[in-house]
């Protein structure tokens, strides 16, 4: 693990302590690597409950309430489809945080819309959702990394605003 994600999700940790808050992750091209940093922090059980991989578009939509209409209108890496992962898994969880992620790491996968490296992610934060498009370079591992990273430091940031 890095170093990098440790340090970002301690700094996370005490934030959600401090206000007495709970996260939740939904992820998809991240296969739970965002839910796997905060774990590694000693303690996390305070703060982190659940985290749900919904790589599959049925999990999506069974277990975090994204409608299959935006999934046939937008795709699983959109806007829409990260913003209701986001909700779906705030209100499973019953955490006022939840941050979101699906993308295309690659290798295949891309497409002209959509190239390998396109990761959109949602933070919500007590009741209001934020959605963020980055690209990122590199291989599936990289963009995976980068992924969890930007995660991480996010929702941080969002919460210390």
């Amino acid at each position: 693990m890095k170093e990098t994600w440790l340090q970002l999700a301690s700094q996370l940790g005490k934030i959600l302590l401090a206000r007495g808050w709970k996260i939740t992750t939904a992820e998809s091209c991240t296969g739970g690597g965002v839910g796997y940093a905060i774990t590694s922090v000693s303690g996390s059980s305070a703060w982190f409950e659940q985290g749900i991989i919904s790589y599959a578009n049925g999990v999506k939509r069974d277990l975090l309430d994204v409608a299959e209409t935006t999934l046939d209108q937008f795709g699983a890496v959109s806007k829409q489809t990260v913003e209701q992962m986001a909700v779906g898994a705030a209100k499973g969880a019953n955490a006022q945080v939840a941050v979101s992620v699906s993308g295309v790491a690659g290798p295949d996968g891309g497409s002209a819309e959509k190239p390998v490296g396109t990761v959109w992610f949602g933070f919500y934060v007590d009741g209001q959702t934020t959605c963020i498009k980055c690209h990122f370079e590199g291989d599936r591992h990289q963009v995976r990394e980068q992924a969890i990273e930007f995660s991480l430091a996010k929702i941080a940031a969002l919460l210390t605003k």
